[in-house]
């Protein structure tokens, strides 16, 4: 059985060999946190200040749709926006394909469960009104 003080390395600190500078554990956990297709949308809007509709918008009036390559759309979010590559392809999704999702995950217990097989594009405060 290894003990804590066989690591290499403390799960709770700052690891020299981690380039983002973050413990181990808290990149771990981060990873394992569940978070649905809603709340990426949502939380791009809160990064951004635009809904995703408003982006999607943007993204079609810049001939962006069905047929574009998804880096040439993820590079204009980093670019537009400065979103990574998690928010930038929940985006890339609605932006191609509209707001209808899959049923996989809808209703289900997974990490990324949503409560509807459409999205909601027009906003968080929209939404809660």
């Amino acid at each position: 059985m290894v003990g804590s003080t066989d690591l290499p390395f403390d799960l709770g600190s700052r690891d020299e060999s981690d380039p983002r500078g973050g413990s181990l554990l808290a990149t771990r956990q981060q990873k394992e946190k569940p978070m649905s297709f809603q709340a990426y949308l949502d939380k791009a809007e809160e990064k951004t200040g635009r809904t995703p509709q408003e982006i999607v918008d943007l993204a079609h009036a810049r001939g962006f749709g069905a047929d574009t390559k998804s880096g040439e759309i993820l590079a204009w979010l980093a670019e537009e926006f400065g979103l990574g590559r998690g928010h930038g392809m929940a985006l890339v999704h609605v932006i191609k394909n509209g707001p209808r999702i899959s049923d996989k995950h809808v209703g289900s217990d997974g990490s990324h469960r949503d409560d509807s097989e459409v999205l909601w594009l027009d906003g968080v405060a929209a939404r809660r009104a």
